[in-house]
C-alpha cells in the first residue's frame, strides 16, 4: 500500500516552536499485527468484547509491578517544561505530540479507575472513561513516540514519557491491538535468531561474499567467522549490518579491527541479532527470550568476551538489562549465569561496546590508523538517543559521548559538532526509533526528523560537513530514507566504523 502524500516541513535557520494544529496527526495509524503473530506472542488475535476489562486489568498489573509508572502518572503538574522538547511535536505541530499531552492520554484513564477522586469526581480531576475513541487515540499517538526520553531530560520531576508510552503499547497488545512492524520482528527473532528472518545458511553465504569483497579491495584475507567455538570474542550486532547499506560498511570495519588487532572472534547463527524490540513494548518476558539467545550462544561457543555492534537500543538493552535478563554480567545466581560468569574474562567490561574496544586499541597503538584516508570527508556526529540517555561507555561519566567522538577524531582530520543544544544528553532523535521505522509511519518519521535535519543543515552551511556518523542501525536506516526529503544526499550517513574501515592499516 502506497503511503499517503504529505507536506514536507521547511528547514529554517533555527528550530522553531510551531503553532498548535489540533488533531493534524490523528489520521496516522500504524498497520496492525496479524492474528497469528499476536497469538504467537501470547496476545489476543483481535479486539474482543472484553477489551475494556482487559485494558484496565493490565494497567492495574503494570501499576503494581512498576512503581515508577504510578509516580510518573501522579507527579506531573503540567508546568510545560517538556512541551517543545519533542521532535514529533516540533515537526507535526499536533498538541497530542507534546509529551505532557501524550502522557495525559493514559493519565486521564488512570485517574478514572485507580484514584478515589477520579472515581467520585471525574470531571474535577480530568479523569476520563476508557472508550474506543480513547483507545484509538492511544494507538495513534503512542506510535508517534520513539521513546527517546529527551523530554525527561528537561522535566523538573524526571517524568519519563517513554515508560508511559511503553505501558500504553503493552496494554494495546493485551487487548489485541498490536503493531505489525514490531511484533513481526519479535516473531522472527524468536523463531530464527534475527530481526530479518535471515536463516543460518544465508548468513554464512553473505559473510563469505563480504570476505571476498574485502580481499578484492585490500588484498588482505580478512575473515568473518561464524559459529567458531573457542573464539575470544562473540560479536553481537544488528542484522542490518549483514547486507544493508550503509550498515555493512561498519561490519567490514569491525572485521578489520579484529584482524588488525589479532583478536579471535565470531558471530553466531543462533544469536545473529543485537536488537531487542521487546524494549519498545515493555514486554519483559519477550525481551528476556530474545536476550537469552545471546547467553545460549556465549555458553555454546565458549567465548571470553561479548562485544556489541553499532545499534542504539541494542546497546541500551545490553548495558542496562542483560545482567538481570540473562546473568551475562554479575549477580545472576542460576547455574547457567554462574557458569557464564566463570567463563567470561573479568578484565574486560561485559558486555563491551565496539567503540570502546576500537578506541582502546587505537589509543594503545595496537592498531594503526591513517586519518588522511578520510580527508574527502568533513564529519559530524549524531548522538543516538538510547546510547546518549540510557547507557554509558567506559569508566568515566559521559563516556557514551566522548568515546565515539575520540574514535572519530582519531580516524578523520575534519570534525565538527552540531549545535550544543542538539547533541549529547540533549540530542534529538532521528525520528524513526522505538518501533516507528516502517513505511506506514513515513509521515511521522519525516516530520519527526525536522529538528535533526535543521541542526545538520546549519553545520553543513557553516563547516561544509558532508558526512554524519552515528552508531545506531535504526538511525542509519531512518536518515538514509528521510534526509533526501530535506535535500540531503543519502550517502552522507554512515557508521563510525565505516570511517574506521577506511583509515585502518592492514598488514
Amino acid at each position: 500500500m502506497a503511503a499517503a502524500e504529505f507536506d514536507i516541513p521547511e528547514i529554517k535557520d533555527d528550530i522553531e516552536i510551531p503553532r498548535l494544529r489540533e488533531g493534524v496527526m490523528s489520521h496516522v495509524k500504524t498497520f496492525p499485527a496479524s492474528k497469528p503473530i499476536q497469538e504467537f506472542l501470547g496476545y489476543p488475535g483481535e479486539l474482543g468484547e472484553d477489551w475494556k476489562e482487559r485494558a484496565i486489568d493490565k494497567m492495574g498489573d503494570l501499576l503494581g509491578k512498576y512503581r515508577s509508572l504510578k509516580v510518573f502518572l501522579d507527579a506531573c503538574v503540567h508546568c510545560g517544561a517538556c512541551t517543545d522538547k519533542c521532535h514529533y511535536y516540533l515537526g507535526t505541530s499536533d498538541p497530542k505530540n507534546m509529551p505532557v499531552a501524550r502522557q495525559d492520554l493514559m493519565r486521564q484513564v488512570y485517574r478514572r479507575y485507580f484514584t478515589t477522586a477520579g472515581k467520585l469526581f471525574p470531571k474535577l480531576v480530568g479523569a476520563k472513561d476508557l472508550t474506543k475513541e480513547v483507545l484509538d487515540d492511544w494507538y495513534s499517538y503512542y506510535y508517534q513516540c520513539s521513546e527517546c526520553r529527551r523530554c525527561s531530560v528537561y522535566c523538573p520531576y524526571g517524568i519519563d514519557t517513554a515508560e508511559i508510552t511503553m505501558a500504553g503499547r503493552e496494554i494495546l497488545n493485551h487487548v489485541g491491538m498490536g503493531q505489525k512492524y514490531s511484533n513481526e520482528i519479535l516473531g522472527k527473532v524468536q523463531k530464527i535468531g534475527n530481526n530479518l528472518g535471515l536463516p543460518g545458511p544465508a548468513l554464512g553465504d553473505t559473510l563469505e561474499g563480504l570476505e571476498e569483497d574485502i580481499e578484492a579491495d585490500t588484498g588482505v584475507a580478512v575473515k568473518m567467522p561464524l559459529d567458531v567455538k573457542g573464539a575470544e570474542v562473540l560479536l553481537i550486532t544488528p542484522s542490518a549490518d549483514f547486507f544493508s547499506e550503509p550498515h555493512v560498511e561498519s561490519l567490514i570495519g569491525y572485521a578489520k579491527v579484529f584482524h588488525a588487532a589479532g583478536i579471535s572472534w565470531t558471530l553466531s547463527s543462533h544469536a545473529s541479532e543485537a536488537g531487542n524490540f521487546g524494549l519498545f513494548d515493555a514486554n519483559y518476558d519477550v525481551m528476556r527470550k530474545v536476550a537469552m539467545r545471546i547467553r545460549d550462544a556465549a555458553l555454546e561457543l565458549g567465548v571470553k568476551r561479548i562485544v556489541v555492534g553499532e545499534c542504539g537500543h541494542a546497546w541500551r538493552v545490553a548495558y542496562s538489562f542483560w545482567n538481570t535478563l540473562t546473568g551475562i554480567g554479575y549477580g545472576g545466581n542460576d547455574p547457567f549465569s554462574i557458569e557464564l560468569q566463570k567463563q567470561l574474562d573479568p578484565t574486560y567490561p561485559q558486555p563491551q561496546h565496539i567503540c570502546e574496544l576500537t578506541n582502546d586499541l587505537v589509543k594503545s597503538g595496537k592498531i594503526k590508523v591513517d586519518p588522511s584516508a578520510n580527508d574527502d570527508l568533513v564529519v559530524t556526529y549524531h548522538d543516538s538517543c538510547n546510547v546518549a540517555r540510557a547507557s554509558r561507555m567506559g569508566t568515566e561519566p559521559g563516556g557514551q559521548f566522548t568515546i565515539p567522538r575520540e574514535l572519530i577524531k582519531s580516524v578523520v582530520n575534519n570534525f565538527h559538532n552540531m549545535a550544543d543544544d542538539t547533541i549529547y544528553e540533549a540530542t534529538f532523535c532521528c525520528g524513526g526509533g522505538g518501533g516507528l521505522l516502517t513505511d506506514d509511519l513515513m509521515e511521522v518519521r519525516v516530520k519527526g526528523a525536522l529538528p535533526r535535519a535543521t541542526a545538520l543543515n546549519n553545520v553543513v552551511k557553516e563547516h561544509q560537513v558532508n558526512f554524519m556518523a552515528t552508531i545506531c542501525a535504526i538511525c542509519k536506516a531512518q536518515f538514509t530514507k528521510v534526509l533526501p526529503k530535506y535535500g540531503f544526499d543519502m550517502g552522507m550517513v554512515g557508521g563510525v566504523h565505516q570511517l574506521v574501515s577506511k583509515a585502518i592499516k592492514l598488514d
